[in-house]
């Protein structure tokens, strides 16, 4: 006879213990080894609660990184209970494919809302699922500059899987939920009502859960939760106006009062001066006004007024308000050089595949030599003929030896030398160059050390720098919060050391940052504003934007001007006309 009890347990044998006796057994209960069926039941209701909070975390997840918190999860979707009413209702054949079609749609709604987590995190915008996959080859491409191409190699693979245990997770739990309805029709349809009429309390009386507070802001979200809803009409409402917003774009570019102007007639105010339009990575309005940041960068400019007064500068600021924040760096250049908002990928194509006149063309059509440098390009750039430069340098041909600091690759000493020792002063032809400032870009660290001009030379003096790693006694928020700071005051500080260095009567420097930092530096909320400042010693120059009202000095204050970055180029081209 067999030793296997209907229960499927070997009484004679498995729970024999030589030091229990088989009375004092049956009184423990721990030491009785769980029968199939039961280790079945419990592995079964396992599996429905996880599946329920499976479902439940993923719509009840805020696609913003800051609104992540634990009570932002004690909300009541009701993408959750119509859901389980339509499989509650749908006869068996119905059920299974219906579950599916649900269970991979919240798989996809879900992977949109991590994009999104991700996008607003950097970008302060959802992801656009028109025009937003070419970002994810730049991420890679940054992720491989700063951290190694295995990093990057491994996240994206890493992103990949995620993406599919995402969609394979939702369609098994969505199936498992359909299961577990059909096997207990009556219990579960009293719980959707009850949930449904708890849904409909906390929606008539607008009950919030608070998942963000500072002393500045208090966010909160509803209990009657229809988030993913939201997000699902949001995105699709997108998709059409992105594709729509080519052709708007192209009947703005259109327009162009100083379309048919004569080169002649163009920048008469600053013939004979060097011009040099520098962009400073991440230099946004919160790294002069947040507290945390302000002391640091603030004193930074603050005593580079008095310095470049001392040596006959005068100085005008103000603020811009970014077409990007966090990142797309070349969109903010396009913007302020085109006098149109780039604000997306497809805007920025169109642009350069248009006859739109540039602010840099315009120099050049009025008998400047224009440049561009760009230390962080690392390949051919053809869209540089169209914003009219005669020569575009980058990390192949400035000459710098020096090691590389991750994707800041070459300091911004170095990037103001080679303007020098590359451009200015070789011929008769005043110059006219932009260039990217690369020292304060994420990750902030390593960060170069101000080096005496003259020893600048190929580069290497600024190698041990270069080398040195992160503290490691430091969390990754402590990292960022005080690297950034230190990175920004060494950029704007590097240019008030090279207006008194190299700096003479001729030379106009208009500074201006690209974009704020990437939420997860400045909080949620933050303005797109950045700081825009002009320097020279020429009092005309200054006279020439007197209407304009910027404040004096390097540091523009609260009750500066705030433009729109577009429209910078109109007013200058009209101010110095």
């Amino acid at each position: 006879m067999s030793d296997v009890t209907e229960h499927g347990t070997n009484d004679k044998d498995e729970d024999e213990d030589p030091g229990v006796r088989p009375a004092a057994r049956e009184g423990r209960w721990w030491l009785r080894r769980p029968s199939g069926r039961l280790a079945q039941r419990v592995s079964g209701r396992l599996a429905n609660a996880v599946a329920v909070l499976a479902v439940l975390t993923a719509l009840v997840l805020p696609h913003e990184l800051d609104l992540i918190t634990a009570t932002a999860f004690a909300r009541i979707p009701v993408e959750a209970i119509l859901a389980a009413a339509l499989l509650l209702v749908l006869p068996h054949r119905a059920r299974t494919p219906v579950a599916v079609a649900l269970g991979a749609a919240l798989g996809v709604l879900t992977v949109l809302k991590v994009m999104d987590i991700g996008f607003f995190s950097v970008l302060d915008r959802p992801f656009d699922l028109v025009l937003d996959w070419g970002l994810l080859a730049d991420g890679y491409r940054f992720v491989a500059a700063s951290y190694g191409g295995a990093a990057a190699v491994g996240a994206a693979a890493g992103a990949v899987g995620l993406t599919v245990a995402v969609l394979a997770t939702g369609v098994w739990a969505v199936r498992r939920i359909a299961r577990l309805l059909a096997a207990r029709r009556r219990v579960v349809g009293g719980a959707i009502g009850v949930a449904a009429a708890g849904w409909l309390v906390f929606a008539l009386l607008g009950t919030q859960v608070i998942v963000y507070e500072t002393p500045a802001r208090r966010i909160g979200l509803p209990v009657a939760d229809r988030g993913t809803s939201h997000l699902a009409y949001d995105h699709t409402a997108q998709v059409g106006a992105s594709l729509l917003d080519r052709q708007e774009f192209a009947e703005l570019a259109a327009v162009d009062a100083f379309r048919d102007v004569p080169g002649d007639e163009l920048l008469t105010g600053l013939r004979g001066k060097d011009v040099v339009l520098a962009f400073v990575e991440s230099y946004g309005r919160d790294v002069i006004t947040d507290p945390e940041f302000e002391p640091l960068v603030g004193a930074v400019l603050d005593e580079g007024t008095q310095r470049l007064a001392a040596e006959g500068y005068g100085s005008r600021s103000a603020f811009l308000t970014s077409s990007t924040v966090g990142g797309s760096s070349w969109l903010a250049h396009a913007t302020v050089l085109s006098g149109l908002w780039v604000d997306n990928q497809q805007r920025y194509r169109s642009l350069v595949n248009s006859d739109r006149l540039t602010l840099t063309r315009a120099f050049g059509d009025a008998g400047w030599r224009v440049a561009g440098f760009f230390p962080g390009n690392t390949r051919a750039w053809p869209e540089g003929a169209f914003f009219g430069y005669d020569q575009v340098y980058d990390s192949r041909n400035m000459g710098y030896r020096g090691d590389r600091f991750n994707f800041a690759s070459i300091p911004d000493q170095y990037t103001l030398s080679a303007l020098d020792r590359l451009e200015r002063g070789n011929g008769d032809q005043p110059v006219m160059a932009e260039l990217a400032l690369l020292s304060s870009h994420a990750p902030w660290t390593p960060l170069p050390k101000p080096v005496g001009w003259n020893t600048v030379r190929n580069g290497a003096v600024f190698d041990r720098e270069a080398m040195a790693g992160d503290e490691p006694t430091r969390s990754a928020e402590e990292g960022l919060r005080s690297d950034y700071p230190r990175a920004v005051g060494y950029s704007v500080g590097t240019l008030i050391s090279y207006l008194e260095a190299r700096g003479d009567d001729d030379l106009v420097l208009i500074f201006l940052g690209d974009h704020q930092p990437a939420p997860v530096i400045t909080g949620p909320g933050a303005s797109h504003d950045v700081p825009i400042t002009i320097v020279t010693r020429d009092q005309a120059v200054l006279d020439r934007i007197a209407d304009w009202d910027w404040q004096d000095g390097l540091r523009p204050g609260a009750e500066s001007p705030v433009w729109q970055m577009d429209s910078f180029r109109d007013r200058f081209l009209t101010a110095f006309q």
